[in-house]
């Protein structure tokens, strides 16, 4: 028997390997998250709750971009690879399907809230007043051809003032998000799309043709109206409030975190408010999630607990303490269904359900 011993700790551990899962520096003893940067602010805050309130540590987070996120998420189980990555949008299918051709088996998604998409300029600059109609004209790659004609043209704009005599009369610059980020993807859906569909004969073009009405909606310009400014949206704030024409596109909470520096344009004539955005009525908002690998609960210490923290009432409810730094609190019904879910850990996630 003392002959076998060796031979089946052997085995084991070549299985486990086999499987994904590494025993390099003898296991880990925090929680890994990696994901999007706009909810990164609201993870660490209460990774920070969690790690000086309970008997574990406080868990380590990147900011990697919704789309970075999944793809370390996506490579493998093991302790190597992070127990949960953040996002600012629904996971796609073929992420879902990496992580199942990777061993990564029963993906739990949890929704955490609903966040706003802003477009902002510094407080001692004028106040801007979009449209989505404006916003595609300004960042598309090619747009309707200003004689009224059913063509595009490469963007001919350069100033805000050449869209609309009522905006002022400075250059096009807008800092946004790189294509890894969530909040890049949902700005296309919501805005640059919903732009390009007030024009009639692109919006029948997106029942001929999906693909090609995508494409012409979500390319975005490449001569310096657009600056991919990166993951890290404190950066974006900062430039902000020393450039006076200079516009930015983030989540509400850093908005919400610095309006003593910068303000919110209204988009459609709503204002990016937590009521406009809880009740609905602002119309570029999106919900936030997070994905956990199931098989890590039983091997990464509080990883089950801090879920749990994140959707509790003093974290995520109506007066917890990520309202205060401006994520949107899910209606009572839908977080007791998440609340469900977080403590059976039951995968509803199905291939069918996804884009």
């Amino acid at each position: 028997m003392k002959k076998l011993f060796p031979l089946l700790l052997a085995i084991i551990a070549s299985s486990l390997l086999a499987a994904g899962w590494s025993w390099a520096g003898g296991g880990r003893d925090y929680i890994y998250i990696v994901g999007s940067s706009t909810v990164y602010p609201f993870a660490t805050v209460v990774a920070e709750e969690f790690g000086r309130t309970t008997r574990f540590k406080t868990p380590k987070i990147e900011s990697t971009g919704s789309g970075g996120g999944f793809k370390l998420f996506s490579a493998g189980p093991g302790i190597d690879t992070p127990d949960i990555t953040d996002a600012s949008r629904r996971i796609k299918k073929s992420e879902l399907e990496r992580c199942r051709k990777n061993g990564v088996g029963g993906v739990v998604e949890i929704k955490i809230g609903y966040d706003g998409i802003v477009v902002a300029n510094a407080q001692k600059a004028p106040r801007l007043k979009l449209s989505r109609k404006i916003l595609f004209l300004a960042l598309a790659r090619n747009v309707p051809s200003p004689d009224g004609g059913e063509h595009l043209v490469p963007n001919p704009y350069r100033r805000w003032h050449d869209i609309d005599p009522g905006l002022p009369d400075f250059h096009i610059r807008v800092l946004g998000p790189p294509p890894t980020s969530g909040t890049r993807d949902a700005f296309a859906e919501l805005v640059m799309m919903a732009g390009a569909e007030s024009f009639p004969w692109l919006k029948s073009l997106q029942h001929q043709d999906k693909h090609k009405f995508k494409e012409i909606a979500e390319s975005l310009r490449e001569d310096g109206a657009y600056i991919e400014a990166g993951e890290n949206d404190n950066l974006i704030v900062q430039k902000l409030a020393t450039d006076m024409t200079a516009l930015g596109i983030f989540g509400f909470s850093y908005l919400d975190q610095n309006s003593d520096r910068i303000q919110g344009a209204l988009i459609d004539g709503v204002e990016p408010s937590f009521e406009n955005i809880a009740s609905g009525r602002y119309p570029v908002s999106r919900p936030l999630f997070f994905y956990v690998k199931k098989v890590h609960v039983e091997t990464i210490p509080g990883l089950g607990e801090y879920i749990t923290e994140f959707l509790s009432d003093k974290a995520c409810g109506e007066e917890g303490y990520l309202a205060d730094r401006g994520l949107i609190p899910m209606p009572a019904a839908e977080l007791a269904r998440y609340r469900k879910t977080a403590a059976e850990l039951e995968p509803e996630l199905k291939l069918q359900d996804l884009e």
